[in-house]
């Protein structure tokens, strides 16, 4: 019969104290030797250097030791917490756009785009909306649009204004019949 030869042995290894224990960076949040692969990690130098000092003398010397000349690593490019990026924020024209939409034959429903902008909550304004005119009301598409059940598009010109001072009637667009 063939041999089995074992690459890792089994059990309790002499030279190792056991409960393994392992630190976490307080950064990123990974154990310390991922840290260098974090697009933060001067960041996670920092704190480990103030909280856990003597890992981070051990990690020092041992970044030392390995110098292979090469002092601009190539970081992480894909996967995990290092695609973490900042959101931009674009500054986008404050506007409030109304149109009409056919629902069936006969129905129709008004779109309300652009309160977003203005930093209403979007949910709230649906409430609002289906109390005042006694219908249904969602926030539904991209996030930034309202649906109100029926034509209230005119009172919505007069409604804007009164309810949310931001808004003024000539920042509000009728944008006509719309196809959905």
């Amino acid at each position: 019969m063939a041999e089995v030869k074992e690459s890792l042995p089994s059990g309790p290894q002499a030279g190792v104290e056991y409960p393994l224990t392992l630190h976490y960076c307080g950064n990123c949040s990974m154990p310390l030797e991922y840290c260098e692969f974090y697009p933060q990690y001067e960041k996670c130098k920092e704190w480990l250097e103030q909280h856990l000092p003597e890992e981070f003398d051990k990690m020092t010397k041992l970044n030392e030791g390995s110098g292979d000349g090469d002092d601009d690593k190539k970081r992480q490019k894909r996967g995990g917490k290092g695609m973490m990026r900042a959101k931009k924020k674009e500054e986008v024209e404050k506007k409030v756009c109304l149109s009409r939409a056919p629902r069936g034959k006969r129905k129709s429903v008004t779109v309300i785009t652009g309160l977003s902008t203005f930093g209403i909550d979007l949910k709230m304004a649906s409430k609002y909306f289906a109390n005042k005119f006694s219908c249904g009301a969602s926030v539904t598409g991209n996030g930034d649009e309202i649906v109100v059940q029926g034509d209230v598009k005119d009172d919505l010109f007069d409604i804007l204004p009164e309810k949310w001072e931001e808004i003024d009637e000539d920042l509000i667009d009728d944008l006509g019949d719309m196809k959905r």
